[in-house]
């Protein structure tokens, strides 16, 4: 959270600025940016800094550089796409003055130019990760043994979940999520389009799918994507917001896909029979977009094949918008405990609203590096106590 509120007090300052370059007086100005920021999961806070009346007396472009700057400090973020949004926002409401929307305008430009450049600084996964992907093998091996101990949470919805496997996998590389998902109450459905190129040609086809099983069930379908899968679920998402209930990556790169710096590159473009950079523009570009659907992303930061900050999408956006760790290597995602609970919980979750509960969900966080990251024996005592 410190992190936080020091970009967001920047931020803040910069805001009421652009708003009031426009032409509107503070009190006009504050509203405008309140709204602008409404349900986003800092808006609490973000109202208490505008409260701060210190906060605008610098000049624009003194704190649009002070933004950017610690916007470089903490470095590459997919979440700086909220700021543009916010940016964005506040731009397209109507100037209190002719003429007067030129500097905001200016600005919302210069922001979201030096924010890609900052994004595209995203370093390759170092060597060690690489090396580490041949843990995978045990992944894989050991799950045939793990799998009857894994906790059930029943859904008891067969509500529909389209799953798609990853880049050169098919759809034996999704079995143990989709053998899982069943187990819990899930209906799901195999992509059947063989070995996943990560071709758009695969989309009119996949949208076809996706409208069968909305038919067959008259209810909206979940999307559930494995690395390239979920660059497809991600777009068809977009595409039909009305047909899909929610959106969950694995290990997915759900951005700054057309700059990412992978160790694999060279393979990609060797299969694909031409440059990685020669892609399709339109392709990329909806991919960018964050679907108005809730969103799960699940990565591994010791991923050995992807930059683990490619698959995660902009929490601060919205509060239907999470990110979440695990334990793992890249290549074993589609065979690790801890993906197969992430994965139903959050379906179950978006769908019904109520988290699991219960003495086994708190024993289950400890697979999560989310719990060992918390400081103190306090960690191990609320595993049993409140």
């Amino acid at each position: 959270m410190e992190n936080n509120k020091t970009l967001y007090t920047s931020f803040t300052k910069l805001a009421l600025k652009v708003a009031m370059s426009k032409g509107l007086t503070l009190l006009k100005a504050k509203d405008i940016v309140i709204r602008k920021f409404e349900l986003h999961p800092f808006e609490e806070m973000i109202i208490g800094l505008i409260d701060d009346n210190k906060l605008i007396k610098k000049e624009i472009n003194t704190l649009l550089n002070e933004c950017i700057s610690v916007c470089e400090d903490f470095g590459p973020d997919r979440d700086y796409v909220t700021l543009i949004i916010v940016l964005d926002r506040i731009n397209k409401v109507k100037p209190a003055k002719k003429g007067s929307n030129e500097i905001a305008n200016q600005v919302l430009i210069t922001f979201k130019e030096k924010i890609e450049e900052i994004n595209t600084r995203i370093e390759s996964p170092p060597l060690f990760n690489v090396l580490l992907e041949t843990r995978s093998v045990v992944e894989w091996v050991s799950m045939f043994g793990i799998y009857p101990f894994i906790p059930k949470h029943k859904a008891s919805k067969n509500r529909p979940v389209l799953l798609m496997p990853p880049y050169l996998g098919n759809d034996l590389s999704t079995t143990f999520v989709r053998n899982y998902l069943r187990s819990v109450g899930f209906k799901t459905y195999k992509w059947e389009l063989g070995v996943n190129m990560i071709n758009s040609k695969s989309l009119p086809k996949l949208i076809e799918k996706l409208d069968e099983i909305f038919e067959k069930h008259q209810e909206k379908v979940s999307l559930v994507g494995w690395s390239g899968g979920g660059i497809f679920a991600k777009i068809i998402a977009n595409r039909h917001p009305d047909k899909v209930e929610q959106l969950i990556t694995i290990g997915s790169p759900v951005w700054g896909v057309k700059n990412m710096k992978t160790p694999v590159v060279r393979s990609l473009e060797f299969l694909r029979g031409r440059k990685l950079k020669e892609r399709n523009d339109k392709f990329i570009k909806e991919l960018e977009e964050i679907p108005d659907v809730p969103v799960t992303c699940i990565y591994t930061k010791t991923d050995g094949l992807l930059p683990w900050k490619h698959c995660m999408e902009a929490e601060t956006l919205r509060k239907d918008i999470k990110n979440i760790e695990v334990f793992g290597s890249h290549c074993g995602m589609g065979a690790n405990a801890s993906v197969l609970l992430t994965v139903a919980n959050s379906l179950n979750t978006n769908i019904t609203g109520k988290k699991p509960e219960g003495i086994i969900t708190k024993v289950e966080s400890l697979f999560f590096p989310e719990f060992w990251e918390q400081k103190g024996i306090s960690k191990f005592t609320n595993l049993f106590f409140s």
